[in-house]
């Protein structure tokens, strides 16, 4: 009997000791449970000189207490908010301060390269528009579908092309912009013109037969813009269409131009080489020729420059900003590395100590509570943050000009940071029921999906199919996904019924029959069985929240409740024979309600 009260003074002492050093609070989902006040009184007496028989208590008592209670509180420590580390062992939150600076340094990158991206884009739209009103004869101003604009007739075709010659020859008498010829080796660039046809072809569509040979043949012609007097006398045979063997006639040519509106934002003005291809699709031959203008671009840096009467912008500065947020993000990795890699030895250690004292394996429950799914995001912004300002650095430096990619990366990663910020917010009641009730529904939720896709997928394969040749809506695949998702969505739904015309009885029945079953389906049943889910989903956290979560071992563990601990041992089995090593195997749980979700 005085064996037993001596190992009862001596684990009494070790709690106490273990509650005065960090404060016995629980974590469950993200919020801390009330302090334990529940009362053990420490012995003024210490048993010494007695021998205990350690064989003669439970399996719970014959553990090392100061080893459990050493692991207690690393773990408890572990699960801590950066506030309650402080308090308890005055560790500062680095991780917390790095995040905030992290936040404002990305933000502010992001808004500046944003900024200087927006002048280029709208040059070089501003420029593309310019192009087509000087190179294409009769444009409107607006593009007509996937092309700039079409003509219908032989002579269409040929004073359209005659057009852009001549128009090319006299640019820099009709440009307002400053723009020119691109010159190499101090001589001006050609104009390349090619026609491509089938190598020999007739046609008779009065007798319904025609002989063609499929493989194409490319001439190509070379226009310097100084020949302009006399580059249609010179070729005239080159410019002798036989248009039911033509196929596409391809026009590019190269230009230059200086980007002087960043003069107004204080910044070194760029030079841009624009290489502008114009195309005369006949591929249809169905007596339309469709015109399309565009350009590709490239940037540099102009060889002789001088501004004045302006303060410059140093590029300096702001490629020392850009290395300072690359530090920034390389210490945020760090820090959330290391945290992983303690929380995995956290486990490993907790899983060794369940193995050699309860002989029962940590189950997947409590294997997550380790893995910090918010760390993994965090890196993945870092990184994405990092290649990101190295594009614009390199950007800046005039050694890159692809600035979609730059902003690609810039911008998730501003995303991914900003996301990040809940996991601060998610040590309040209050504010983490939104990131509890997404982490309860999202199983429920991806598996709805899976289903609701599969009719979803249906529906777009069937008016691909059936609706395309006769609505604009459904002509690709990409198209109808857009148009259903805006349907359900209840966006458009008039114009896309009014749009199909009736003059195929058939398709039109059809038509109305696949939209009213597919809003029917999906706006009154899939739309408010998804919400429903949700809804659950905060119903049974909102129940939680107030009658207390559902405990595991790992809480119990925690708390200190040796009674109940562990709570798998008859569905886990007894694993005797396992090697300690094995910590990432774990016993497979049926859980009994799908909306418990413990969040550490």
């Amino acid at each position: 009997m005085g064996a037993v009260q001596c190992v009862a003074a001596v684990t009494s002492n070790a709690r106490l000791f273990s509650n005065l050093v960090i404060k016995e609070r629980l974590w469950l989902g993200n919020t801390f449970c009330p302090e334990i006040t529940g009362g053990m009184e420490m012995s003024d007496s210490y048993c010494q000189g007695v021998r205990v028989d350690m064989s003669s208590v439970s399996t719970s008592m014959s553990t090392d207490p100061m080893t459990e209670e050493t692991l207690r509180d690393d773990l408890r420590f572990y699960f801590m908010s950066p506030c309650e580390k402080y308090r308890t062992r005055r560790q500062l939150p680095w991780k917390l301060a790095v995040q905030i600076l992290k936040i404002f340094m990305i933000t502010l990158q992001l808004i500046l390269f944003g900024l200087n991206n927006q002048l280029v884009v709208s040059y070089k739209e501003e420029n593309l528009m310019a192009f087509k009103n000087l190179f294409l004869r009769g444009y409107s101003g607006v593009d007509e579908d996937d092309y700039s604009i079409a003509v219908y007739t032989k002579q269409n075709v040929y004073d359209s092309l005659y057009y852009v010659i001549d128009q090319y020859s006299q640019l820099r008498n009709l440009s307002v912009g400053p723009v020119s010829y691109a010159e190499e080796n101090e001589k001006f660039l050609h104009m390349i013109i090619c026609k491509k046809s089938y190598m020999r072809g007739s046609v008779e569509p009065l007798e319904e037969s025609y002989d063609i040979d499929a493989q194409l043949e490319t001439v190509c012609l070379a226009l310097d813009p100084e020949s302009a007097a006399t580059w249609r006398m010179n070729n005239t045979s080159f410019f002798e269409l036989e248009f039911y063997r033509l196929v596409e006639i391809e026009i590019t040519f190269a230009l230059k131009g200086i980007n002087l509106q960043t003069v107004r934002s204080h910044e070194q003005p760029d030079c841009y080489t624009f290489f502008v291809k114009i195309v005369f699709d006949n591929s249809c031959h169905s007596g339309k020729v469709k015109l399309t203008l565009d350009f590709d671009d490239a940037s540099s840096v102009c060889k002789n420059w001088k501004i004045s009467g302006t303060a410059q912008k140093s590029t300096h500065y702001l490629l020392i900003f850009d290395g300072f947020v690359i530090v920034i993000c390389l210490i945020s990795a760090v820090l959330c590395t290391r945290s992983i890699i303690l929380a995995v030895k956290l486990l490993q250690r907790f899983s060794s100590f369940c193995l050699e004292n309860y002989h029962y394996k940590v189950c997947e429950d409590d294997q997550r509570e380790f893995l910090n799914g918010w760390y993994i995001l965090v890196i993945t912004s870092d990184v994405m943050a990092i290649i990101g300002s190295i594009l614009k650095m390199e950007i800046q430096a005039k050694s890159l000009t692809n600035y979609d990619v730059c902003s690609i990366f810039l911008g998730t990663s501003t995303l991914m940071v900003w996301v990040g910020v809940i996991r601060y917010l998610a040590y309040f009641e209050k504010y983490n029921v939104l990131i509890l009730t997404m982490r309860a529904a999202l199983p429920k939720v991806l598996r709805f999906c899976c289903c609701a896709g599969m009719i979803y997928l249906g529906y777009t394969f069937c008016g691909w199919i059936v609706l395309g040749p006769y609505h604009e809506k459904f002509e690709g695949l990409s198209r109808v996904a857009e148009c259903l998702f805006s349907l359900v969505n209840g966006d458009d739904m008039f114009p896309t019924f009014a749009e199909f015309g009736q003059k195929n009885t058939i398709v039109w029945l059809f038509s109305r029959a696949y939209l009213y079953s597919f809003i029917s389906l999906f706006i009154y049943m899939v739309l408010s069985l998804f919400i429903a889910l949700i809804t659950d989903a905060y119903d049974t956290i909102k129940g939680y929240q107030s009658t207390g979560f559902p405990m595991t071992e790992l809480q119990r563990f925690l708390m200190g409740q040796k009674e109940g601990f562990p709570l798998q041992r008859q569905e886990c089995g007894e694993l005797e024979n396992v090697h300690p090593s094995v910590m990432l195997c774990c016993c497979k749980r049926i859980p009994k309600d799908d909306s418990i979700i413990l969040i550490s």
